[in-house]
């Protein structure tokens, strides 16, 4: 049996962090492109550009257009390439940071991140999950190191929409119980490794974290204040699951979130929040003690997580268009496998419609 752990190379979390980011990447390089959106730039361009000036450093803005796909990388890499920078810096959501992991990964440069919301895991990994178009999942690039630095202000986080905290939350649900499961099963993690003591022990302190701060950090987001409680809710939903999922393993939880793409209904919803709903799909296929699931169906509403399929869109339920989610949940390439080898797309489904009917009636 193999053990192996993959993190960054440097996290800093805090609130006002933004304004030490040249401080903290000074030996990183001289000149990075930064790729975010045009709204994240015009918020917090000027503070990003004084802080690297002060450390004699310089920055090229590259708007990101909206979607991670292979077209914005290839296209970020050759402007790169072009302006002779030397670091790539991605500030903003998941879509942003994998398009940067990815383009640091492709021309071997230092990656920094910076993420502007905390509403999902991707910060700190060694994954850049690319799509089409169309926002369909078409590869994951496993790079070869994480990311050099990763930089979390609180005081930005704070003040990003309460809606993607809560997303956050549901993907950090998550970590516990899928590294549970890889732990159980004996399955390989993304960092080539079985799961270790340690990758155990920080899943179990997320979701611990969770539980004790996550709904009183989710009141601090509302009244866009640092706290306490955010702070150690966001070390939970930034860091503890970014090393938690990577190192500890992905099981039916993300499955289902992936599957649920094949239902259009719930195109407008969160990565996080469907990954929630997949950690109850999940408890379901386990046969979980009731009491554990009362715990998760009780934290997730009282932050907000979508516990029905009414919560994730789903307003007009078509069983066809569910069974290709399952049956999507359950290809070889899944994660899925890792909870248990022989899982079929018919137990997936009716642990759907089983979660569905918890999430209404309860237990």
């Amino acid at each position: 049996m193999t053990y192996a752990l993959k993190a960054p190379a440097r996290y800093v979390q805090g609130a006002g962090e933004l304004d030490r980011l040249g401080h903290n990447l000074k030996k990183l390089g001289r000149r990075f492109l930064l790729i975010g959106s045009e709204n994240n730039w015009n918020r917090f361009g000027d503070r990003v550009q004084q802080s690297l000036t002060a450390e004699e450093k310089q920055v090229v803005f590259a708007p990101f257009h909206g979607e991670a796909t292979k077209e914005e990388v290839f296209s970020k890499m050759d402007l790169c390439k072009a302006e002779l920078c030397d670091g790539v810096i991605g500030m903003g959501g998941g879509k942003a940071l994998d398009t940067a992991k990815a383009v640091a990964e492709n021309l071997g440069l230092p990656c920094v991140i910076v993420p502007t919301v905390a509403s999902n895991d991707a910060p700190c990994s060694g994954v850049a999950v690319l799509y089409n178009e169309q926002g369909v999942v078409v590869k994951a690039v496993i790079m070869r190191r994480n990311p050099d630095l990763v930089v979390v202000d609180t005081e930005i986080i704070a003040k990003a929409p309460a809606r993607l905290f809560t997303a956050g939350l549901g993907d950090a649900l998550a970590t516990w119980f899928e590294a549970r499961a890889c732990h159980k099963s004996g399955a390989r993690t993304m960092a080539r490794g079985n799961v270790s003591n340690t990758a155990l022990m920080m899943s179990r302190l997320c979701y611990d974290l969770l539980m004790e701060h996550g709904e009183s950090a989710l009141e601090a987001v509302k009244r866009r204040t640092v706290t306490q409680d955010l702070e150690d809710t966001v070390e939970a939903s930034i860091y503890l699951s970014g090393l938690g999922f990577e190192n500890g393993g992905l099981a039916a939880a993300h499955a289902v979130n992936d599957g649920l793409a094949q239902e259009p209904q719930t195109h407008g919803m969160y990565h996080g929040e469907k990954v929630a709903f997949g950690v109850l799909t999940q408890l379901v296929l386990e046969k979980a003690p009731s009491a554990e699931i009362a715990s998760v169906l009780d934290f997730m509403k009282r932050v907000g997580l979508p516990t029905t399929f009414a919560d994730l869109g789903i307003h007009t339920v078509i069983e066809e268009n569910l069974r290709k989610a399952a049956e999507a949940a359950c290809v070889p390439t899944q994660s899925t496998r890792n909870l248990r080898a022989d899982i079929t797309p018919e137990e997936v489904y009716q642990a759907m419609r089983k979660a569905d009917t918890l999430g209404r009636s309860g237990l």
